[in-house]
Order: structure tokens, then sequence, then C-alpha cells
């Protein structure tokens, strides 16, 4: 519900209840002055029949006095008979007996008198009742009553009391919901403003739980969109920073391959032509320089993978898919790992499962998979162990599963979230492009790769491959095996 709704909803509830709590008042305050009223006129009524009486008895005591004295709860105060000329000829009060009154001066029916100075409360309102007395065609005189009507002022009052109080009480309680409802929408408010400043500062982690259907409501809906562009442009910002650090990653690597490579081959012939002409004639100490030409060689080797490394990471892959065996694979890749493994002690173990179908993959990329993978696994375990390289198919999802798995020291859990980013790396050498690329060729092949490690334990690498590409590729070369 809308704030103005809840406001509307609020003015006229507090009108409703006000009306009706007056109403309900004003009625009980009639039916009192209605009661009162017939009351007073009920013993008006027999006190005029009671002075009738007296005035045309003969009878020489008066029931006024005794009468008087209960009629007094009733409000009235005195009863004087009045003869045609003037003469009180009996009264409640004994003293008045025999005390003229002027005739002309007597207003019949009800009036207000003043008060007499000293006498009555100031809270007291005296009224005159003056009845003339006719039998027949005769009239005899008058009745005058005077009596006092607090009791109807004091109603009244109390009516005006009750209903200045329940005025005040649906006041109080419209102030009491008006600052629930400001409570309720600036409490949210604060917290609002503190998120932005917590956006503003550039955290972008931050979202606001709408958990209702007003304004503030639309407010943190709004703001929780607001976030979530700002955290798509973030990483489109991020990736096209990543994509231009590429390029130039590209343009330096172009540059490298040139003043590199071109070196290194050179080295490389050298080597194979010093094995081939000068170790013949080193004797005794053939052997040992063969080694270490093995060694330059090996180094070479590695040296210039590491920059073709550096130069695929930054241009984009082209597949020259083949249907080959996986043990085909492993047959020409893992000689290559043979020296330098047997030198850290690590033992390779096959798991292959029995009739495992030809993959469908660029067989010299997922060689450069594999030969990352191992590598990482043996610089895992410094004092050597087992690196395990299975393979099965799994029935469910139509693909071949590959795992790596050794029994290194694992990663760390802060760790294990940024090792396939480019140029991350937790040893003293590399330059942190083996997995990155490992993950690229993965899934440009349209797999996925996923890792478990536990600190102390090893560290298990999962890449599912699919059988058959997705959509023919026209592009897509098969190459002879």
């Amino acid at each position: 519900m809308k704030l103005n709704a809840k406001l509307v909803i609020i003015m006229l509830t507090l009108l409703v209840l006000a009306m009706l709590t007056l109403f309900i008042l004003n009625q009980s305050a009639q039916d009192d002055l209605v009661r009162e009223i017939q009351e007073s006129s009920q013993e008006i009524s027999k006190a005029v029949q009671m002075s009738i009486a007296d005035l045309t008895s003969d009878a020489e005591t008066s029931r006024l006095t005794d009468y008087l004295h209960d009629a007094r709860d009733k409000g009235i105060n005195e009863i004087n008979i009045i003869s045609n000329e003037g003469e009180i000829i009996d009264s409640s009060d004994p003293e008045k007996i025999g005390k003229k009154r002027e005739v002309k001066k007597l207003e019949k029916g009800i009036r207000a008198v003043q008060r007499p100075i000293g006498g009555s409360l100031l809270s007291q309102r005296p009224y005159e009742v003056v009845v003339p007395v006719i039998v027949g065609d005769e009239q005899l005189g008058y009745v005058q009553i005077n009596m006092l009507l607090d009791k109807i002022r004091d109603i009244q009052h109390a009516n005006f009391i009750r209903r200045l109080f329940a005025t005040s009480m649906v006041f109080v309680v419209g102030i009491a919901l008006t600052i629930f409802l400001a409570r309720r929408y600036t409490d949210p408010i604060h917290r609002l403003v503190d998120v932005f400043k917590r956006v503003s500062s550039g955290d972008l982690s931050v979202t606001i739980t709408a958990d209702s259907k007003d304004e503030i409501g639309d407010l943190a809906t709004g703001f929780n969109t607001m976030v979530e562009k700002l955290r798509e442009r973030e990483a489109l910002e991020k990736r096209l920073y990543e994509a231009e650090h590429l390029s130039r990653v590209g343009q330096l690597a172009s540059g490298i391959a040139h003043e590199i490579r071109n070196p290194l081959n050179y080295i490389s012939l050298a080597i194979d032509h010093l094995r081939a002409d000068m170790l013949p004639l080193c004797g005794d100490r053939q052997e040992e320089l063969e080694d270490l030409a093995g060694k330059i060689k090996e180094e070479v080797r590695r040296a210039n993978y590491m920059v073709l490394n550096f130069m695929n990471y930054g241009r984009p892959l082209k597949l020259r898919r083949v249907l080959i065996p996986y043990e085909d694979i492993l047959a020409k890749t893992l000689p290559l790992l043979n020296e330098r493994l047997s030198e850290q002690r690590v033992v390779l173990e096959q798991h292959l499962a029995p009739g495992l179908p030809p993959l469908w993959v660029d067989q010299e990329l997922l060689r450069n998979c594999i030969i990352n993978f191992v590598s990482n696994a043996a610089q895992a375990m410094n004092e050597g162990g087992t690196i395990i390289l299975g393979a099965a198919r799994d029935e469910a999802s139509g693909r071949v599963r590959l795992t790596f798995a050794d029994q290194g020291k694992g990663i760390s859990t802060e760790d294990l979230t940024k090792i396939f980013q480019p140029y991350f790396t937790t040893k003293d050498v590399g330059i942190g492009l083996g997995l990155a690329i490992t993950e690229r060729i993965i899934k440009e092949h349209g797999g996925e790769i996923l890792v478990e490690s536990r600190l102390g334990e090893g560290t298990t690498f999962t890449v599912t491959l699919p059988l058959q590409p997705e959509e023919p590729d026209n592009s897509t070369e098969q190459g002879a095996v």
C-alpha cells in the first residue's frame, strides 16, 4: 500500500472515530438531560399540586416544609404561595409568610433570576417558576417555585469535559500513529542512506531487502536494480580492460617471438650439432656431457614452451580437431615428462576405463593441457608422490571425464578462486599462464574444468569433454593422427 493511501486511511479513520465518539457522547448527554428535565418537571408538577391543595384547603398546617426537605435533591430551593393581592400566605421558608410581592412584576412561566449578593455559589444558576392557580373561572392566587438547575449544568459541563477528553484522545492516537508511521518510514530511509554511502565508496556487494509494497519497497527495488547494473558495468569494464590488456600482451608476444625464439632455435640446433659431432670425441666424459647437453636442450625446450604459451594467450585459438584415442595422446605426451618426473621422484599411474571412445579434440592443444596438469602436480609434491591420470565415460551426460589427481600440498580456499586468472601464480618460477591457457583450451572444446583441493591432501582437476562437436563447424580442420 502506498504512503499516500496510508495517510488518507489514517485521517479518515481518525475522522470517523472522532465523529462516532462525539455522537455517542452527545446521545448520552441528551439522554441524561431529558431524564433530568423529566425528573425536575415531575417535582415541579408535584410542588404545584401540593401548593394548590394547600391554597384551596382550610388546613392550618403546611406540608411545604416537609416536602421541600426531600425536593432539594431535585433542585427545588423554595416554594411560595402568593394571594391575588401579592401577599405570601404560605411558604417553605416561614420567615417569608406575610410579606408582600408586587403582582405586576410576577412573570408567569420560568425565568432566570439574578443571584443575590453573597448568596449562592458561583456554580449555581437560580430559576423562578410562577404558575397561576385557577379553579373554575376564579383565580385563587400564584405558586412561586425557586429552583436551581445545577444538575443540568453539571451534566452539560461533564458532557463538555468528556467530549474534550475524547477529542484529545483521538488526536493523541492520531499523533501516535503518525509518529509510528514516520519512524517506520524514516528508519528504512536512514538505512538506505547508509547503503548509498557504501555504494558511493565502491562497495557493490550490498543489497536491500524489499519487504514492503509501498514507496520504500519501490525505492529498495530500484536501488537493487541500480546496484545490479553497476555490477554488470563493473564486470564489463573489467572485461574490456582485460581485452585491452590481452591485446597489448599479444603485441608484446609478437615481438618476443621474433626476439627470443630465434636465439632459442639456434641454441637448440647448436646443442644437436655438439651432441652429434663433439661428444664422440670427449672420451670418458661423453656420458657426463651427454647428460648436460640433454638438460640444456630440455631447458631450451621449456623456455620455448613458455614463450609459446605467452603468445597463444594473446591470440584466438584455431582448433584442428581429430578423432584420436586418449591412450595415443598420453603415449605421445608422457615420455617428454618421464625424465623430469623421475628426478622429482614422481610416479605416474593411468586408470583408464576400458572401451573409452576416441576424443574429438585438437591433440596438440590437449597435449599442452596434460603437460600443464602433470607439471603443476609434480611441482606440488616436493618430496615425490603419485599422480593418477583417470579417464571414463559419463553415460548420463554423454561426455568423457578426465581426471588428474596428485598427493601434493593442496591449494588454499583463497587461492582456489584465482588459479585460472592470468598471471596468478604461487610458484617462484613461471608467469601464471599455464592454467589460464588450459581453461581456455578446454572451454574452446565445449568442455568444462573443475578443481577440488584440500590442504595437505592433494588436488584433483576434472575435465569433461564432449564426444562429438555440438554443431558442425566448416572452419574446423580435421587432420590426420
